[in-house]
């Protein structure tokens, strides 16, 4: 007999996981709902930290940005939390600069400006050809899947039509779902052209062979049409935490540190259990990646027997360093105009194919940029392989932690001048390695075209490849029906009460927009209908 019986259990405290625990709440409110979630904290892998000694900054360690545009479920939820909060406690945003036409570009060894992509085509460092010479990363990107699927780049499109079309295109006489995004864009551009997009555009996962069919709708609404991001004032995993704090105001409960295992279906129930005790619930819904799944799955047999909707996605790994400094020196690394003016590096990003791939001149918590006194970069923001890179100066992936450990722990942390270490701090928590610090202040030099970079302050990191997560965002495998998973994984074994949502299953694979896409179709299990503009 269960120890403890619950209405809902929903496990996972993410987006998904509180957003639909909030939702449930206030469409039941005498029901009995908690969630449960393996760390210390809400947010999943939205991470925001403050710098010490920065308290006008925040660190995105996870998710940093939306695009409004294209992502209404997000930007509907914002609006109704608003609603709801006093002024103090507003979710607010702020333009989220990317490509700013004077930050660097330092390929094959060679400098340039991002406007040198288009402005001196000659320098560019590849053998990119016609039609290509003379164009930028995504421009070419976007060339090339308008001749893979005829039409697709059309503005007038939705987001729905455009996934349509690719869902139901076939490429030199074969479906587009069994294709990979790889090997059709080598298809239409030469390898240098692809090469030429991987290095500049900095995204290595984004562009290597995942479902053709989902890769390609997806890579318009992130990169292809004009995206116009926007960042969070006092950090993305505010999003969360309202939505948490929201569902325990209205009666419901968060448990922290409870990690659930055993999952098995009883007399029209679940059961699992939580640091040794049983608990039967009417219903549980597990807001998870797939790597939690898996994980989860070990000791929970039903799990196994849908391991093959399970696994039509993969994991792909996404690593972030943040760095301190008391000034920002990036600035210098500007250029002159011809009337004598300077116009400075200081907003947007940096690319490069040396292993930090893209460096952001981060903002203050109002979205303006850092011109003097103590400022931080995105020191390095990698996926796919180059996250291997850091694999040598950190702590071994998967390595055991101890409990209420968010990551392993560092042996030599890199630790600033005049502080002592503060395990309250959230920054400190994710101290990086001083071997690490070390070689990105090196690569950063190299990247900048200086001969050293002022001195470090602070240093934190987040390797989104360990467990529980297994990767930043996750993909579409080649030859799956992403449109049938996505419905049948919703509620997975004919009847039973159990219940998966979250990115990884969603056609927003990668951001939040995914996780209350799949969250929403969950809810209308339960008769509740998507969340309307207030």
């Amino acid at each position: 007999m269960a120890d403890e019986k619950i209405d809902i259990a929903v496990v996972g405290g993410g987006v998904s996981g509180v957003y639909s625990a909030w939702r449930l709440k206030q469409a039941n409110p005498k029901q009995k709902i908690v969630v449960f979630e393996g760390s210390d904290h809400i947010g999943g892998r939205l991470l925001s930290v403050t710098p010490p000694g920065i308290p006008d900054m925040v660190a995105e360690l996870g998710g940093m940005r939306i695009l409004p545009k294209v992502q209404p479920l997000i930007s509907t939820l914002i609006d109704a939390l608003n609603k709801l909060l006093p002024d103090s406690e507003q979710i607010k945003l702020y333009p989220f600069p990317v490509d700013e036409p004077q930050n660097i570009a330092y390929l094959r060894g060679t400098y340039l400006r991002l406007s040198d992509f288009t402005t001196n085509p000659d320098e560019v460092p590849y053998r990119l050809g016609f039609p290509n010479h003379g164009q930028t990363a995504g421009s070419i990107m976007i060339n090339a899947i308008e001749q893979i699927v005829p039409g697709i780049t059309n503005p007038d499109l939705t987001e729905d039509q455009r996934r349509e079309m690719a869902q139901q295109a076939s490429f030199s006489g074969k479906p587009l779902y069994q294709q990979g995004f790889w090997n059709v864009l080598m298809r239409v551009i030469n390898g240098e052209s692809y090469q030429f997009s991987l290095d500049a555009g900095g995204y290595d996962s984004t562009m290597c062979n995942w479902n053709a069919a989902d890769a390609i709708p997806w890579y318009l609404s992130d990169f292809g049409v004009q995206p116009i991001y926007k960042g969070f004032t006092k950090g993305f995993q505010e999003v969360p935490l309202t939505l948490a704090k929201l569902f325990v105001e209205a009666g419901g409960e968060v448990r922290l540190n409870s990690s659930v295992s055993a999952l098995e279906s009883l007399d029209g129930a679940v059961e699992f259990q939580v640091g040794g005790k049983s608990i039967r619930a009417n219903s549980v819904i597990l807001a998870m990646p797939r790597r939690s799944l898996d994980l989860l799955a070990d000791s929970s047999p039903i799990l196994q027997e849908i391991n093959g909707l399970i696994s039509t996605v993969t994991p792909r790994p996404l690593f972030k360093l943040f760095t301190t400094y008391a000034s920002p020196w990036w600035r210098a690394a500007g250029y002159s105009k011809p009337d004598g003016s300077v116009v400075p590096v200081e907003a947007g990003r940096s690319v490069t194919d040396i292993p930090v791939r893209q460096t952001y001149y981060w903002p203050k918590s109002n979205g303006a940029p850092v011109k003097t006194g103590p400022a931080m970069l995105l020191a390095s923001y990698d996926d796919g392989d180059n996250t291997g890179f850091w694999d040598g100066l950190r702590p071994q992936r998967h390595q055991l932690k101890a409990r209420g450990q968010h990551v392993a722990k560092v042996n030599e942390p890199f630790v600033a001048e005049n502080r002592k270490q503060n395990p309250e701090l959230a920054w400190d928590q994710y101290q990086a390695p001083y071997r690490m610090v070390t070689e990105v202040a090196r690569q950063l030099a190299t990247m900048h075209g200086l001969s050293y970079t002022p001195k470090v302050q602070d240093a934190c990191f987040r390797d989104w490849g360990d467990d529980p997560f297994g990767g930043g965002w996750n993909s579409w495998n080649i030859g799956v029906k992403s449109w049938e998973v996505k419905q049948k994984i919703i509620q997975p074994i004919g009847r039973q009460p159990l219940y998966i949502c979250g990115e990884a299953y969603s056609d927003a694979q990668g951001w939040v927009e995914g996780a209350l896409q799949t969250a929403d179709m969950m809810l209308e299990k339960f008769g509740l209908e998507k969340l309307k503009n207030p």
